[in-house]
């Protein structure tokens, strides 16, 4: 697994470069230095969006998020489970949207559970079987990594450093440590590398 620092989109990349690799929160637009920081070699894995429900407001924003020239492979979207049918219709609509507007760009959606949300949504995706929809792990959340590791894209960190439920499926993911100043995200990637070197197979059936 690699830890990253997980930054605002709308900080200079500029103290970054070195990093080599980010993930972004979006916060309604983007700063004018990505593009070329992009370009010189700073990758994105993921762009993570606010808290919005299923709807014109959130295929807005990810589409304005996409439209940016960042590579990223995961669009993580904080998600609950619709509560009715209108809202399922809803949710579904947009997903599907969604899905159209990625094809072909090599974007999966990682949904990020909020609280309990975890296995309505399993039980959605499973029915809809599409392989561009995983999950984003939150921390915060502790969501139950039993039911989403088989399709578990990527994750954020709260700051806590207990990634047990991480090490017992194996390091197979990219988690994103919230960032705001350099030289203390270096000592902290540095102290988490150190204390969660690389596993390369599962704690469970190994």
């Amino acid at each position: 697994m690699r830890f990253l620092p997980l930054l605002s989109s709308r900080q200079s990349p500029v103290p970054w470069i070195s990093f080599g690799n980010v993930e972004l929160a979006w916060e309604e637009g983007l700063h004018e230095g990505w593009t070329q920081a992009v370009r010189n070699g700073l990758g994105v894995h993921a762009i993570h969006l606010p808290r919005r429900e299923w709807g014109e407001e959130l295929l807005g924003e990810a589409l304005e998020a996409l439209r940016a020239p960042l590579g990223a492979d995961f669009l993580g979207i904080p998600s609950g489970i619709p509560r009715d049918l209108p809202e399922r219709a809803r949710f579904l609509n947009a997903l599907e949207l969604l899905l159209e507007a990625l094809q072909g760009r090599g974007v999966k959606i990682a949904l990020r559970p909020l609280p309990g949300a975890a296995p309505g949504l399993v039980s959605i995706l499973k029915e809809l079987r599409c392989d561009a929809v995983g999950y984003c792990w939150d921390q915060a959340v502790g969501a139950d990594l039993d039911l989403i590791s088989d399709r578990l894209f990527c994750g954020v960190e709260d700051g806590s450093g207990d990634l047990t439920g991480l090490r017992r499926l194996g390091y197979r993911w990219n988690l994103a440590i919230p960032a705001s100043d350099p030289q203390a995200m270096t000592r902290t990637l540095a102290r988490l590398e150190a204390s969660h070197p690389m596993i390369f197979f599962p704690e469970v059936n190994p």
